[in-house]
């Protein structure tokens, strides 16, 4: 029996036991192990141990050492319902959720739990994803009517949540049955949609309780921000914040920015967000950078430079980030200076932004530095063997993409069968893209998807086999989608095949009505035939349906400024010296054997305007200009264009790369195109 302490012996307890509470609220392990010592050397009654051990398994457990408070519990002579129910949450707290189980297991033989077990073990089932576990604790829950216990449901509530699948209402079903309900119910169950991809069912409890007048707190907003479905519901949101003064927190701030960038929000928006945040930290700098990256990089590189003015150190994260602004731009200037930036802080052996660097240097135009990159990795994993294979297709280099994929020392996946496929489509590699796709299913055991479909009959279709690429389509275990009809259209257009390119462009507008290619496409290849009536049917349904053409474009950076330049150049303040500049090189360019394709003018008109018209394209325009502004010193140029070359450019650059004795580096909507001597790395072959 143990004896009550008296009033000297409650005092030493009581200041050991705040001292190492204190010491475990904030992580202070060095003084509390000294504490322990002294402990160890003082006799201590029995009372005096049960409470001080248990502290003392608190604290261990709260600094991050579960071995140090398993190896007190195991030497306790006397243990109660305390001493198990702390080490319960020290095990679950750490991610030792099978020791965790192992724990409640034996507990059950001499205590049944309180809540915050119950609610431990709960969150180790929610930690493993073991709604088995999850589903037996709960019935004794039911049994010990701890269910109740508006701390218990909130466990199940996660557990549910994080364990079970969508079409799964066990969640909701412990929500609806609560007699009450406190803040963490509801955050908990908003949160719970969200993570089970119904962030519908988030905006809607969020509605609910708002109409409830049920306070809400900066967690139930940071959920509900990111369960925004539509540009609307941010704005909405977003009004909500400012009247609930959380516009100003940096956590909202940033998840308010990413919702306006994520679903097409103006970029001005995001900026007036941004400069609302009271203190900024690298999470929302990132934020702000990330909505730049892909539709305005140079504004993301812009703001990368600010954050490190003012003394921010980026994480992965953020450089991340800026690679993906990096891979948006015409050259690899801005990339090579950031990967330098990398390697200086540290993340120089980082596998992640080592993948993302490779994408970025070839989506820059240099294979070169994609290839450098890849080799100078310490790991490789099945992402970067991908990305260099896809590199190596973007740039037409399949035999090198067949090269890598047989290196590969790590299984390849559905990624980089695509990649490799691709590989295949882009060098006419028709043989080995058929041994592949057979041996997917066959070897690797990997099913075909609609994807590796697509790549299929791109291959037979650019290979002029478009009776096979047809055949496959029709014996897909799956409904053709807008990317495989597509492929079979251009491939037809290709190769003048009207009959098979019709039931192509009508797979394509039914699926998406919208779109102009199958019109276009229909309409080049009857006019490539002089069917110039049937070509402007097409045109004229076009018209009917509202559906529009994306405009051809093409970009090039000269200095630190890029030049966008449309059809006929009319917006470019330099367009009469292009024009004049654009004479005299097609006056070089014919001499050495160049002849204008009329046949890809739609329109029936006199030939020497046909001509005009395609001498005024963008990439065209383009070329010229950076010709103009180009020197000695300037190794190659690059263009960028919006959607695939046509024929007649590509011949042009063609023979210009031989007249002004430079590579010209073309990256359009499909590949890269490397023009060096006459000749292009696709081998006439896109």
């Amino acid at each position: 029996m143990l004896t009550p302490p008296n009033d000297s012996t409650l005092l030493r307890l009581t200041t050991y036991s705040g001292l190492l509470l204190a010491c475990a609220r904030r992580g202070l392990f060095l003084l509390g192990r000294s504490i322990h010592r002294r402990l160890l050397s003082v006799p201590s009654p029995p009372y005096r141990s049960l409470i001080l051990s248990n502290h003392l398994i608190n604290f261990y457990s709260k600094c991050g050492r579960p071995d140090l408070a398993r190896k007190v519990f195991d030497e306790m002579p006397h243990r109660n319902l305390v001493s198990w129910t702390a080490l319960l949450t020290g095990y679950a707290h750490r991610g030792l959720h099978a020791c965790c189980f192992r724990l409640f297991s034996a507990m059950l033989a001499d205590y049944l739990p309180n809540e915050f077990g119950f609610s431990a073990v709960l969150g180790s089932c929610a930690g493993a994803r073991c709604a088995r576990h999850g589903r037996q604790v709960h019935a004794l829950a039911l049994k010990t009517s701890l269910q109740a216990s508006v701390f218990v449901s909130n466990a199940l509530i996660t557990m549910y949540s994080s364990c079970c699948r969508a079409d799964e209402d066990d969640a909701w079903d412990v929500f609806t049955g609560m007699p009450c309900r406190d803040l963490i119910t509801w955050n908990a169950m908003i949160a719970g949609f969200l993570s089970n991809g119904q962030p519908h069912r988030s905006l809607k409890l969020f509605a609910g309780m708002h109409r409830g007048s049920i306070p809400f707190s900066q967690a139930t907003i940071l959920s509900v921000i990111s369960s925004c479905c539509a540009l609307q519901h941010c704005r909405e949101l977003h009004g909500l914040v400012i009247k609930y003064s959380f516009e100003s927190e940096v956590e909202v701030g940033t998840a308010l920015v990413k919702a306006y960038a994520g679903y097409g929000g103006d970029i001005d928006e995001c900026f007036r967000i941004f400069e609302g945040i009271q203190e900024h930290d690298i999470v929302s700098w990132t934020g702000i950078i990330a909505s730049c990256a892909e539709k305005e990089p140079e504004k993301a590189i812009l703001l990368f430079c600010h954050l490190r003015q003012r003394g921010l150190k980026p994480d992965r994260y953020t450089f991340s980030t800026v690679i993906k602004a990096c891979a948006g731009f015409a050259t690899e200037r801005h990339c090579s200076a950031l990967h330098s930036v990398i390697v200086r802080f540290g993340f120089g052996d980082d596998l992640v932004l080592s993948n993302a660097l490779i994408h970025a240097y070839s989506h820059c135009g240099s294979i070169t530095l994609a290839e450098r990159a890849f080799e100078q990795m310490v790991n490789r994993d099945q992402v970067s063997w991908n990305s260099i294979i896809m590199a190596y297709a973007a740039h037409g280099r399949g035999r090198e993409a067949m090269q890598a994929f047989s290196c590969m020392d790590t299984p390849p996946d559905s990624a980089t069968f695509v990649g490799v496929l691709t590989a295949c489509s882009h060098g006419g590699l028709v043989s080995e893209g058929r041994d592949l796709f057979k041996a997917m299913s066959e070897v690797y055991g990997i099913a075909h998807q609609l994807d590796h479909f697509a790549c299929m009959v791109d291959i037979l279709g650019r290979a002029g086999k478009l009776l096979e690429a047809e055949d496959l389509i029709n014996q897909m275990p799956m409904k053709p989608d807008s990317v495989i009809w597509s492929a079979l259209l251009g491939a037809c257009r290709k190769h003048g095949e009207a009959k098979i390119a019709e039931k192509a462009a009508h797979g394509l507008m039914e699926l998406e009505p919208g779109n102009s290619v199958g019109y276009v496409m229909m309409s080049n290849i009857y006019s490539a035939k002089g069917s110039f009536s049937d070509a402007a049917s097409f045109r004229k349904g076009m018209k009917d349906y509202g559906v529009k053409k994306d405009p051809g474009l093409s970009w090039i950076e000269i200095g630190n400024h890029i030049h966008e330049f449309s059809v006929g150049g009319l917006r470019h303040p330099q367009r009469e010296e292009i024009y004049e500049e654009l004479e005299k090189l097609v006056i070089k360019l014919k001499e050495i054997g160049y002849v204008a394709d009329i046949r890809l003018v739609v329109h029936d008109i006199e030939e020497k305007h046909k001509e005009e018209r395609l001498l005024l394209h963008s990439e065209k325009l383009a070329l010229v200009f950076g010709i103009m502004n180009s020197s000695a010193i300037l190794a190659d140029l690059r263009i960028m264009k919006n959607i695939r070359i046509c024929e007649d450019c590509h011949n042009f650059i063609k023979l210009a790369s031989k007249c002004v004795d430079k590579e010209i580096v073309v990256r359009d909507a499909n590949r890269f195109h490397h023009f060096k001597d006459g000749n292009c790395s696709c081998g006439n072959y896109w």
